[in-house]
């Protein structure tokens, strides 16, 4: 039992090894996201974005918007569109042609969208004193997209989230999440929004009802400052949170409800912690400390059990990267302030049948 009360079932560790497969650098540093989509890593520094690919590491494009637009925050894609995030508060959607390049083929909100609302005093809402905004529009920088269910959803440090068409491009909703800067944002399968932000707080929001607006439902208090980093178990069952605290916050549904509760804070890292991934049973975790930590469940809880070494600068964004045929293997991509993306491979013994029938269970002390 851990010091908390709650309860973890059995699984046994098994013996990781890893390596760097390669190391990619781009002429920018910085990185700032990276994403990955059929083989492709996208890869985006300043205002730029590189696409490589990963059969053979090569750089198929590279492509950007003008210097005014900032910094590249996101990545999403839709469909055959990628989204990407601004710090201008803009959304841009681009279109892969055939011969594997990007066009820009829309800014978010639309023109037309923002032409369909601007008439109406009951459109604007006052986002600084004497300065209104339409409330399809984010004011300022846009930190992080998801896609899911065909919605895509954007968070800002304008203290809102924002729901939108992926098709349509139209905005749907617009939410004031917190009292600060939101960085960071997912989305369950059942549409539970988790948003983050330099507050201090994760904030969950769902529907009451098909046609009803989101609503708060639960605010997750626990880390000691600014939270960086959102990342959800496949099945939505486990929520985890990374902060400039250093620390790891793992959140679980209790007795099976929707409510999740604190289950433990994992520390290590000697910096904020900046990205974090769930892949399969593991937590994957990038720091400003430089380094990046893989961790896995057992029966006292998430243990760390190896550091991924190598960036001379902290570590901005990491993506899982699915390949066919490797049976035990995780493949990472981590990107860093350094300009340099490193391709690594986590390499595990496979699990038992007895040890795969085990789950994280959380129960009522």
């Amino acid at each position: 039992m851990s010091s908390n009360g709650h309860i973890f079932s059995s699984l046994s560790h098994e013996k990781f090894q890893h390596q760097c497969i390669t190391t990619l650098k781009i002429p920018n540093p910085h990185i700032s996201c990276l994403a990955a989509r059929n083989n492709l890593l996208y890869v985006a520094s300043i205002n730029e974005i590189s696409v490589f690919d990963l059969s053979n590491y090569t750089l198929i494009d590279t492509y950007s918007n003008d210097l005014s637009s900032g910094s590249v925050k996101s990545i999403a894609f839709s469909s055959t569109k990628v989204f990407t995030a601004h710090q201008d508060c803009k959304i841009r959607v681009w279109q892969m042609t055939p011969s594997k390049k990007h066009q820009l083929v829309s800014t978010l909100p639309t023109v037309k969208d923002r032409f369909l609302h601007f008439m109406l005093p009951k459109n604007y809402t006052t986002v600084r004193r004497h300065k209104k905004r339409l409330w399809l529009e984010h004011w300022d920088t846009v930190s992080d997209l998801v896609v899911k269910e065909g919605l895509m959803y954007s968070v800002s440090w304008d203290k809102s989230f924002k729901i939108w068409n992926p098709t349509t491009y139209r905005c749907l909703e617009s939410v004031k999440a917190h009292e600060d800067a939101v960085n960071a944002v997912a989305v369950s399968d059942v549409g539970v929004v988790y948003t983050a932000s330099a507050d201090g707080l994760i904030r969950a929001w769902e529907k009451v009802d098909k046609d009803g607006k989101h609503t708060l439902i639960a605010t997750l208090e626990r880390h000691k400052s600014t939270v960086n980093a959102l990342a959800l178990k496949g099945d939505g069952s486990l929520l985890f949170s990374g902060g400039c605290d250093h620390s790891i916050v793992v959140w679980g549904r209790e007795n099976n409800g929707d409510q999740m509760v604190f289950v433990e804070a994992l520390r290590g890292h000697t910096g904020a912690i900046l990205c974090l991934i769930n892949v399969d049973d593991l937590i994957v975790s990038g720091s400003a400390d430089r380094t990046v930590r893989v961790w896995q469940c057992g029966e006292n809880g998430y243990r760390c059990i190896t550091i991924l070494k190598g960036h001379e600068k902290p570590v901005k964004s990491l993506v899982n990267i699915k390949r066919g045929g490797c049976n035990g293997v995780v493949s990472i991509c981590s990107g860093s302030l350094d300009g340099e993306i490193k391709v690594w491979e986590v390499r595990k013994k496979k699990l038992n049948k007895k040890s795969l029938s085990n789950v994280f269970v959380i129960k009522n002390s």
